[in-house]
């Protein structure tokens, strides 16, 4: 979703170069895309590939082989030692990972499944190719949980609800954890904080405002909340129009295809 890649691009001058503070211009010169956009981008291709007589281990081959294409076309945009090895290897083999890039590329997820049930399987699914870590799948999960119940019209207060019962406590403030927050890679360590960014945000731009004011993992931090506040509260026309600016004609395509597919019916 271009709210998910417009939190990664406005993250991504602060992900070595954290702030505290909600104070900042959204989109600079040092703004990029990062792994986080790229890894999306590859399941919306695969989710747009997908279709009701594949079977789940079909679809998860195809996941693998649109993630290594379109990762492999960006060797620059961040990624992790190990997710690295396994993209430009010819391994296909999970490696346990219980990092958040299971979440932070989760986002198209919510809109492929017609159901709660649906929309978590493709989030297990797509985890499982790379982080088929518990803690991987359940950060792609809460992720995905949290966007489909804002797609359906649930209130924040049922969102948290849900998320709470069945994967992170959420019982924190941004404020409370601010000063003191540092930078986690893991599912564990950054979704219930993108969660809570969303909870507490009053509009799409605060949710991003939110996600970074903590520091952190900045990009895929505001990339999962970005996602999540995208389906709640939509995404401000020329916010998407920069997001946008900041792709090529390939990554725009994909784009307007899954949208064409799951989000534009």
């Amino acid at each position: 979703m271009y709210g998910a890649i417009a939190g990664d691009i406005i993250g991504s001058r602060f992900e070595f170069n954290n702030i505290k503070t909600k104070t900042f211009r959204l989109f600079t010169k040092e703004c990029s895309f990062t792994d986080d956009t790229v890894m999306t981008v590859a399941v919306f291709d695969a989710l747009f590939l997908h279709n009701s007589e594949m079977s789940d281990e079909e679809f998860k081959r195809i996941l693998v082989d649109r993630m290594k294409y379109h990762g492999r076309k960006y060797p620059g945009a961040g990624y992790g030692s190990r997710f690295r090895n396994w993209l430009f290897t010819d391994t296909t083999e999970p490696y346990n990972s219980l990092g958040n890039g299971s979440a932070m590329r989760a986002s198209g997820c919510a809109y492929a499944g017609d159901s709660l049930s649906e929309a978590l399987k493709f989030a297990r699914l797509t985890a499982e190719v790379t982080h088929n870590h518990p803690e991987g799948i359940k950060g792609a999960e809460a992720v995905t949980a949290a966007m489909f119940l804002a797609k359906i019209g649930k209130k924040k207060e049922d969102i948290r609800k849900y998320i709470e019962e069945n994967y992170y406590s959420l019982d924190f403030t941004l404020d409370e954890i601010r000063e003191n927050y540092s930078f986690d890679v893991t599912c564990m360590g950054s979704v219930p904080q993108a969660i809570v960014a969303f909870l507490e945000a009053e509009s799409y731009e605060d949710a991003i405002r939110n996600a970074i004011s903590i520091g952190g993992d900045s990009d895929t931090i505001a990339c999962i909340t970005g996602g999540i506040a995208e389906t709640y509260f939509g995404v401000p026309e020329d916010i998407e129009k920069k997001a946008k600016s900041y792709l090529n004609e390939e990554m725009n395509n994909v784009i307007c295809q899954f949208y064409s597919k799951y989000v534009l019916i």
